[in-house]
Formats: structure tokens, sequence, C-alpha cells
């Protein structure tokens, strides 16, 4: 009977446990079904869209923005947005802190800098514990373009009155070239993010949705920066109601008229060539991809006397019915610019420029009748853009290779710390190590009789010779922490104030694995590492960026022995650190120039009538006036040949490890700068009637390149600071070896019927 229960005990037992398993599993499963809602609520409580780009377009070499929408219905968190390149997963990562309370909508914008190598890039919302709250992964853009070409965006009326240029007819540039449909609630409000748009069209009826100051003042200094704005009237009252772009416009507009006959638009585009250059005639650059980024400085479209010796005939519709419709015009007095086109007495298209940009007025609304139906209207938006030549002339668009502009400043600022070894000698070590391990080994074992001893000896070769690499490499490569800085710095002037836009070339050189704080305290500004190029690959700088409204936070790290190049790119006012009067005489001009920083500016130089010309210096706080003659000095284009010949080898022996002591350095400072403000010179083939060569080019980043500012009738002084920076430093570490330079380049509009009028300061 005992042994009976017992039995019965141990069969129960198991019993009792898959009863309570089952039990386990059914009140997980009830949990699941009741939790299910609330999971479901709290997903669809978030949302997360994603903007790339220009309306999905991504110019490379250049800023771009990536606009987040974020709606919180849900509880309150801190939310860190995170961007970073998905193609190679690696690459600098980029970071913005938002706080979303319940019941909230945000839109925040990410300054990313497009590489060659990134085509898509991941977008994740997370909280401040780093869990995922939404993400999208692989975001592309609708169009990528290659470095060189023309981003045009608009903000219009209605989404069918978008502008569409002519598409380019050249062999190889069969891709129309896109134009941006920009909405006014989520254009960027950072400067910086708009430097990689060309040009931007703004139907007047729109202008009142822009938020001031924020939206504005980014307009405002985007196009003193070499921006081109095209403002369509569609009232009178658009403009005159809208203080910032009534100051803005060129035009002081009191009413609007009927004209009958406005057959000057169509004649216009019969007699305006895109430009080339003939062999006969001085040299013009063409816009191209090395030169495109300030193209916008250039009047549009070019009519210029030498036309009919090297032109680019476009085809015309003939379109009667456009020229006999009545076509509603804004009437008014000029504010400082010039008539492009005119009909019965009353101008149609007026421009005017701005700081290193311009201001274009249509008179008339391009998106209405009889306009909006003119079968030349995509030629039209072409000539009024400032489409480059090279898309009707030669495959130019498409063209995507080329050496970075930055890595002239790399040239420049790498550690002198750090040698090379030359080949030569590496080629000796390398056969001494095979004379050793080979028949000396065997000589002298053999002739001890102990050849078994190689199984010693050969370990000990081994060792020793990694003991002398490695000792070798120290004295070559070890060094202090240092820290070299450069400031490319466009001084805009602003009434009695300037406006600073930087560009900071830094190298970094670590003597062991480091990381480094940076903090930035501009207005606005942004950080990145080296521009790999037009032929691809990706950076190799690490860097987190944290961005913190408009400026930002990053740790940088170095690897051991190395340097690592990073830009700042930002954007500042400040009182003005020099004053420039240009006044003509009989032989040239008188220039004067007051020096206000507490430094000597030196190698001063000025860029003018296609010529630059050594100036000398000028002590702190004082002024001195030069003599500038026409013709005394070289030609810009002999200037970059003299001072930047070398740039290519230079560039090249820096990626080399072997090499010359010298490999991949630039030693001349204030030249080099110079020179590469005019890097487009480099790129131009003189055997090619005077077009420019693709192989070996450079690449600017936007804003760099200034020839197009000198050619549009102004003039460039460039100004060296020694051990001088307009702004705090970035590193809050110590550097054993810490150098900075300044070069100031400050714009000015000769005198004359189109002298640029400044943008004033109240809106910047």
């Amino acid at each position: 009977m005992v042994g009976t229960r017992l039995l019965n005990c141990r069969h129960s037992e198991p019993v009792q446990a898959s009863n309570r398993s089952k039990l386990v599993w059914l009140l997980t499963l009830l949990l699941l079904v009741l939790l299910q809602p609330v999971a479901s609520a709290a997903t669809s409580s978030l949302q997360f869209d994603v903007f790339l780009g220009y309306d999905g377009i991504v110019p490379e070499a250049s800023w771009f923005p990536v606009v987040c929408e974020i709606k919180n219905d849900g509880p309150t968190f801190r939310g860190v947005v995170e961007v970073l390149p998905s193609t190679y997963n690696q690459g600098q990562t980029r970071k913005l802190i938002v706080e979303l309370p319940t019941g909230t909508l945000k839109r925040v914008t990410v300054p990313v800098f497009a590489n060659r190598g990134d085509s898509s890039w991941d977008v994740r919302l997370l909280d401040d514990r780093g869990k995922t709250r939404s993400e999208q992964l692989g975001v592309r853009a609708r169009k990528q373009v290659n470095a060189g070409r023309l981003v045009f965006g608009a903000i219009t009326r209605q989404a069918q009155s978008t502008p569409v240029l002519k598409p380019g007819t050249a062999p190889g540039s069969n891709n129309q070239t896109p134009t941006a449909r920009l909405l006014a609630q989520i254009l960027p409000d950072n400067p910086l993010v708009l430097e990689g748009m060309d040009a931007l069209y703004l139907s007047s009826e729109k202008a009142p949705e822009l938020r001031v100051p924020n939206q504005v003042d980014a307009i405002y200094a985007w196009v003193n920066a070499g921006g081109h704005l095209i403002v369509g009237v569609e009232q009178v009252t658009d403009i005159n109601s809208t203080p910032w772009l009534k100051e803005l416009f060129p035009v002081a507009l009191k009413d609007m008229q009927a004209i009958k006959a406005h057959g000057e638009l169509q004649d216009w585009l019969n007699t305006a060539h895109f430009p080339t250059n003939s062999p006969n005639q001085p040299y013009r650059p063409r816009v191209t991809p090395q030169n495109r980024r300030n193209r916008t400085t250039m009047p549009a479209p070019m009519v210029t006397d030498d036309s009919t010796a090297g032109s680019v005939p476009v085809e015309m519709h003939p379109d009667a019915t456009f020229e006999t419709a009545e076509l509603q015009v804004a009437g008014g007095e000029l504010k400082g610019g010039r008539v492009l086109v005119s009909a019965e007495g009353k101008p149609l298209i007026v421009t005017a420029p701005r700081g290193r940009g311009r201001v274009t007025a249509l008179l008339f609304s391009p998106e209405r009748e009889p306009v909006r139906s003119w079968q030349n209207l995509p030629i039209f938006w072409a000539w009024v853009v400032g489409m480059p030549a090279s898309a009707y002339t030669g495959p130019d668009l498409n063209y995507g290779g080329g050496m970075s502009s930055d890595s002239i400043f790399g040239a420049m600022l790498d550690t002198r710390q750090v040698h090379k070894l030359p080949v030569e000698w590496l080629l000796v070590l390398l056969l001494v190590y095979l004379v050793v391990i080979g028949p000396l080994d065997q000589y002298w074992l053999k002739k001890i009789g102990k050849p078994m001893l190689t199984w010693i000896t050969f370990p000990c070769y081994v060792i020793f010779f990694s003991l002398l690499i490695y000792f070798i490499g120290y004295r070559l490569r070890a060094g202090e922490s240092e820290w070299n800085e450069l400031n490319l710095v466009d001084v805009l002037a602003n009434a009695e104030r300037a406006e600073l836009r930087g560009h900071t070339y830094t190298s970094v050189y670590a003597p062991a694995n480091e990381r480094y704080q940076l903090e930035s305290q501009e207005k606005y500004s942004t950080f990145r590492g080296e521009f790999v190029g037009g032929w691809g690959g990706q950076s190799s700088e690490k860097a987190t960026v944290v961005q913190s409204g408009d400026n930002f936070k990053a740790e940088i790290f170095v690897p051991v022995w190395t340097s690592q190049l990073f830009v700042n790119d930002w954007w500042q006012g400040t009182d003005m650190p020099m004053n420039v009067t240009i006044s003509p005489d009989a032989e040239g001009w008188q220039v004067k120039i007051e020096n206000q920083t507490e430094r000597v500016l030196k190698n001063m130089a000025i860029a003018i009538g296609g010529q630059i010309i050594q100036l000398g210096e000028v002590a702190p706080s004082q002024s001195h006036t030069f003599s500038v003659k026409r013709g005394q000095g070289n030609t810009i284009y002999d200037f970059v040949a003299t001072h930047g010949s070398g740039f290519a080898n230079a560039v090249q022996g820096r990626q080399q490890a072997f090499g010359a002591r010298e490999s991949g350095r630039i030693s001349d400072l204030p030249n080099s700068t110079i020179a590469t403000s005019f890097i487009s010179q480099l790129n131009r083939n003189a055997n090619n009637n005077n077009n420019y060569g693709y192989m070996g080019g450079f690449i600017p980043v936007p804003g760099l390149d200034m020839m197009d500012t000198v050619d549009s009738g102004r003039a460039v002084v460039f100004a060296w600071a020694e051990d001088y920076t307009p702004v705090p430093p970035l590193y809050k570490a110590r550097f054993m070896r810490a150098h900075k330079n300044t070069m100031f380049r400050f714009t000015i509009a000769l005198p004359g019927p189109s002298a640029a009028s400044g943008v004033n300061a109240e809106r910047l």
C-alpha cells in the first residue's frame, strides 16, 4: 500500500509541473494580447519624417540640409537625431539634441557634408538612453549631382509652376538639370546649409511666409556670400509690405502696368549667347565643374562685346501668341541695379550686386500667363539662372573626377615633425634583411658547423629587424602634440560692422591614440573631415559632431603618429577687421587700407582687373594708401601658375607613405592661399582653346574660388595675419605646439554705375 502511494506521487509531480507550464504560457499570451494595443498606441504617438537635401537633391562636395519633422503625441522625452552615411557604414556621426514635450511638432535641420562616396544615409531618432524610437535607414537622394552641377531651388506659388531649365544638349549631359521645389516652412534657417544651392527663385507671394528673422537672415547671409536670389513680382504690395524684401529689392516699386508689346524678351534670348573663349580674345573663364560655385556673381545673361568671337547659339522657337499677349509689369525707380531687358521704356528684368552675390528682379510673374505658356521659358530660365556653357558644348556636367581643394590646405598644415623614409633606403633595408636571413646566416652557421641553430637565429633576426623598424618609425614619426590652423575668412561689408564667413582648416597631430574635445562659439558653425575629392572613397577622419543649436561640440579621434585634417565652417558678425576704400585715378587706383586688428597685416595683395598686385603691409591700428597702376602686377593666371604649379605633386606626395623629405608639403602659406582662391585657373588648358583640362584638376568647395568675383568687376584684397585668429579656438586640450594664421579676403565693388550695394546690417 505504501509503495502504491509513492508511485502515485511520483506520477502526479510531472503532471502538476506540466499544468503549471501551460498556465504560465496562457498568462504570457494573455498579457501580450493586452499590451499590444498599448505598444501600437506608443508607436503611433510618434511621427518621424526625413527630408533629404533640397527637395531630395544632394550636391556633392557641399553642405546640404537634412530636415527632420518630429511629431510627439506620447510622453515627453529628450531626443537625439543621428545622421551618418550608410554606404560604407563608416564616417562621421552627426547628432542633434531636441526636446520633445508631449503634443509638439518640431522641425530641425542637421547640416551634412556629402563626399563623393556617400550615396545614402541612416537617420535615427534616439532617446536619452540610446534607445531607437524611430529610424529611416538607407535614405537616398532623389537626385545626387556631381560637384560642378548647378543646383537651382524655387519657392513657387504652385507646384506646377516650378521652373524647368533647358536640358543640356552636349554628349554625356543628357540628364535634365533638376529644380528643387522648396517649401517656405522647411527652408533651412542656417546659411551654411544653403551654400550648396547656386540660385533660388522666390515668388513674391510666398515671401511673407518666410520667418523673420531666422529664415530671412539666412537668405541675406547666403546672398551676401555669393548666392543668386531671383524674385518674381506677383503684386506690388507683396514687395512693399514685406520690409526685408523691399530693402533687398533693386527697384522701388510703385504700381503695375500692362504692356502689350514685349518682344524684347524674345529678342533678348535671340541676341544673348552663352560665352565661350576665343584664342584671339582675353581669357575669361567658362563656368565648369572646377569653378561653378561662384558663377552667381556673373550678370545673366552674358551679353559681351566678344560674343561673336565665340558663342553658343541656342535654338529658339517663334511664339507669336506670347509676343502679342498683354503682360502685367511692375514699375518703379531703380536702386543701384542695371536693366537687362526693357519694353516700351519700362524695365522687365533688373539685376544688382549684393556683397559677393546678387539679386535679380523679374518685374513680372513667370508663373502667370502669358509667360507661363511661353515656349521658350526653359531657355529663359537657363539664361536667368546662369546655366554654364558646358551644358551645351561638352560633357562637363557628368564630370566627377579631380583632387580635393582641402588636400592643398592639408599639404600646407600637416606637421613638419613627421618625416618620410625615402624609397631607396627602404629598398636597402629590405636587401640587408634578405642577405642576413639568407646567405649570411647560412655562411656563418656552416662555418661554425652548427646549421641546426638556424631555428634560433632566424627568430632573433626577425625580432632584431622588427625592433629596428619600430625604432626607425619612432625616429621618423614621433613628436609632440600639435595644432596647426589656417583661417580663410571672407570679410563681407555690413554697414559699420562685418559678417565673417570663415573656413578654418586644422591639422591635428597626436603622439599617441588620442581623443580631443572641440567646441564652437560662433553664431553659425559646423564641422567636417577632409573632403576626399572626386575619385571616390571615404574620409578617414573619425569624429562625432553634436549640433547644439546652430553651432556644435565634437569629439575627434587622431591615431598615433598621424596628422588629421578637419574643417570648421562658420559665420560670425563682428567689428570690421579692416576697411578698404578704392578710388580711381589716371593711372589706376588708390587703395586705402585701414588695419583695425592687433596684428600686422602682411603679404597684402589685390586682385583687380584680371591682375594680382602685391601691396605690402599695414601696422596695427594704422592706415596706408597704396597706388596701384594698371598692368603693374602679374595676371591672375600667371600668379596661380607660379605659386600653384606644385599643388598637384604636393597633394599626391601627401598621400604616399614613403618619399622624399619634403614630399607632400607646401611652405609658402600666404601666396599659396591666394593661389588657392583662384584654383579654377589651375584647371585651365591653354592648348585647348582656353578651356579647362579634366585630369588632375581640383574641385573647390563652395565659396573658395573667387575668379568670377573679379570677372564681375569687383576687387578682392588679401591680407595675411600671423599668429592670429578672429574667433576663439576650438580646442580645450593643451597642445605642446600650436600655430594659427588668418588670410582675410575683402571683396569691394569698384566705383562706377554698377557698384555693389551692400546688404543692410539690420537684416543680418
